[in-house]
Formats: structure tokens, C-alpha cells, sequence
């Protein structure tokens, strides 16, 4: 089994900060020329996640490995890990966290005035970052985007919370819970290089926060709904299409 978990531990600190960066650089340039780069881009993406994944499922089946080890059980309320000030800290800023979701994905659907300034902040945004060019344009693209958000909700907490932080303490029984976490959080945003150093920080503190959460709830099962539904409301008017049309309709 330990040889399995290094192989993992290995192509999670090689793909996505080595191969995923430089397949971007490559796919940034391909998409000047050929607008279907995009599509075959998102498809490289979901099965660049799935590959580790999967295997991470095969471990469970094929050694002493079980579900619960990667999170996937039932929440059930943990304070002892990280004691209960800091457990309920994070519970708190995780509630917060969430509740302004909720409210950018309500105010977006249900006022016109709303989504018309959130656009217009989103666009001159976008005009700030260097991955713009990930931004699906299409109606097809768009469609295909709602998978990699679901993908990424799904086999990014299975790999760098539910795995990771086993993996991590089952291999090095000495470090200590907060080490861990900084490993596995580390390694989260080290998955987004191609965000550029901004990026990766945020994405780490994201995964730190994650990680005690997962920590204290004691499954990813929450988890996956909440990196679903933070994926999803970070894509809302990034539609370069039909988001411009529905500005100038309203100016």
C-alpha cells in the first residue's frame, strides 16, 4: 500500500505544477488559432483529475485501504484533532464563507441590477488575470465547464483533502496534524500554477481552510458540495458571449 500512496504523493507534486503549467502556456498560444482548443482543453482537464482519482479508488479495492480512510463516510462532528476553539472557528468562517455564496448565486438570479454590475466588476476582472483564456465562450463550452467544476468538486477533495492527509500521516506517523495540513494545502494550490503566484496562495489558504474542515467534520462529503458550489458561483458572468449581450440590453 505505501508504495501506491507514493506513486500518488509523486504525480500530484509532478502533473498539475509541472505538466498542467506548461499544458496551459501550450493551450494558451493553440487557442489564438484554433477556438475548438478550448473544448479539447477542458476534456484534458477532467481526465487529468480522474487519472489519480481512480487510482486512489483502486488502492481502496485492492489493499488495506477503505473509504473512511479518504473521507468518504458520513460527517461526524470531531473536535479532538484540533481542539474546540479552533474546530468551531473554522465551522464559523466555513458558515460565513458560504452564506456569501448563497447570496451572490440568489442576488445574481434574481436582480437584473445585480447581475449587470457583477458582469462589469467580472469582466474588468478578467482583464487583470493571465488565465482568462480559460473562460468558456461558447454555449458548448459552457456546458462542458459545468463537468469540470463538478469533476474538480469531486476528485480535488477525494485527492488533496480525503487522500493526501491520510496518506501524509500514514507515511510520516511524526509530523504533526498542522504540518499536514500545510503539505496537502500546499500542494492544493500548487495544483493552480497556472493562476500565477496569486493563485497558488489563494487557493492554499482555500485548502487549509478545507482541510480543517474535513478534519472536523471527518468526510469530504460536505466538501465536495461546497467546492462544487464555489466553482460554480466564481463562473457566474464569465460568459463573453451572451453576458455582453445581456449588458448592452441593459444600458
Amino acid at each position: 500500500m505505501v508504495f501506491g500512496l507514493w506513486l500518488i504523493i509523486i504525480f500530484t507534486l509532478i502533473y498539475e505544477p509541472f505538466i498542467g503549467y506548461f499544458g496551459y502556456q501550450k493551450f494558451k498560444f493553440a487557442v489564438k488559432e484554433n477556438p475548438n482548443a478550448r473544448f479539447k482543453y477542458y476534456i484534458k482537464l477532467i481526465i487529468g483529475l480522474w487519472i489519480p482519482t481512480i487510482s486512489i479508488i483502486l488502492l481502496v479495492f485492492f489493499t488495506d485501504l477503505d473509504f473512511k480512510d479518504i473521507g468518504l463516510a458520513y460527517p461526524n462532528i470531531n473536535t479532538k484533532t484540533l481542539g474546540n476553539i479552533i474546530t468551531y472557528s473554522i465551522f464559523v468562517i466555513a458558515i460565513l464563507y458560504l452564506l456569501s455564496i448563497l447570496y451572490y448565486f440568489i442576488a445574481y438570479h434574481s436582480s437584473d441590477k445585480f447581475r449587470t454590475k457583477f458582469i462589469q466588476a467580472k469582466e474588468e476582472q478578467l482583464n487583470t488575470v493571465s488565465f482568462s483564456d480559460i473562460i468558456p465562450v461558447t454555449g458548448k463550452e459552457k456546458k462542458l465547464w459545468n463537468y469540470v467544476s463538478l469533476t474538480a468538486g469531486v476528485t480535488e477533495e477525494i485527492i488533496y483533502r480525503g487522500f493526501l492527509i491520510f496518506a501524509l500521516s500514514y507515511i510520516f506517523p511524526n509530523f504533526s496534524i498542522w504540518l499536514i495540513i500545510f503539505c496537502s494545502s500546499l500542494l492544493f494550490g500548487l495544483a493552480h500554477t497556472y493562476q500565477g503566484l496569486l493563485g497558488v496562495l489563494k487557493t492554499t489558504i482555500v485548502g487549509i481552510l478545507f482541510s480543517g474542515l474535513y478534519i472536523g467534520l471527518g468526510s469530504i462529503l460536505p466538501l465536495i458540495v461546497f467546492h462544487f458550489l464555489i466553482d460554480y458561483v466564481a463562473k457566474l458572468g464569465d460568459s463573453k458571449t451572451e453576458d455582453k449581450h445581456l449588458i448592452h440590453n441593459k444600458t
